[in-house]
C-alpha cells in the first residue's frame, strides 16, 4: 500500500496542474479535495460539471494507486456521472472514492460528491479503470 504523502508527491510531480488534494487514502477507497473559486464555477453560480467529474476521477485514481501502488499508466475507461442537486459555489467540492472490484487488468469503483459540509451528494458517479498489463522479463 502508498501512503497519502507519496501520493501527494506523485500528483504534484505528474499533475502539477490540478486543483485536487488527498484528504485521506486506504482500505480500498479515498476522499480528495477540489478547491473551488471562481475559475470553476460556471452560469447561474454553481459548479461546473467538469469539475466534479474531475474530482470523482482524481478520486478513483488515487483510491486505486493507493491499493495497487504506482500504476502511472492507469487509466480511465468509463466515467458515468448523476448530477443530483446544484453544489454550493463557496465550498470545496470532497469526492468519497470506495471500490468496488479490484481486479488484474480492470478496477470499478463508485463516488460520491459532496459540497464541503453537507450531508447530501450532488453527484453519483460509477468509474473503471484499465490496468496496463505487468511487463514478464523473458530472459
Amino acid at each position: 500500500m502508498i501512503s497519502k504523502e507519496e501520493l501527494t508527491e506523485f500528483l504534484h510531480s505528474e499533475f502539477p496542474q490540478t486543483k485536487c488534494s488527498i484528504d485521506e487514502v486506504g482500505n480500498r477507497g479515498a476522499i480528495v479535495r477540489h478547491t473551488v473559486g471562481q475559475d470553476e464555477l460556471r452560469p447561474g453560480g454553481t459548479v461546473s460539471g467538469p469539475v466534479m467529474m474531475t474530482t470523482a476521477d482524481v478520486a478513483l485514481y488515487v483510491a486505486i494507486l493507493g491499493e495497487i501502488g504506482l500504476v502511472p499508466l492507469a487509466v480511465t475507461t468509463n466515467l458515468t456521472i448523476n448530477f443530483l442537486r446544484k453544489p454550493s459555489a463557496q465550498k470545496d467540492i470532497i469526492g468519497k472514492c470506495s471500490l468496488i472490484k479490484v481486479g488484474r487488468t480492470l478496477v470499478v469503483g463508485e463516488v460520491e460528491l459532496y459540497s464541503d459540509g453537507e450531508a447530501e451528494p450532488v453527484a453519483h458517479v460509477i468509474g473503471t479503470y484499465a490496468i496496463p498489463p505487468t511487463k514478464v522479463n523473458n530472459d
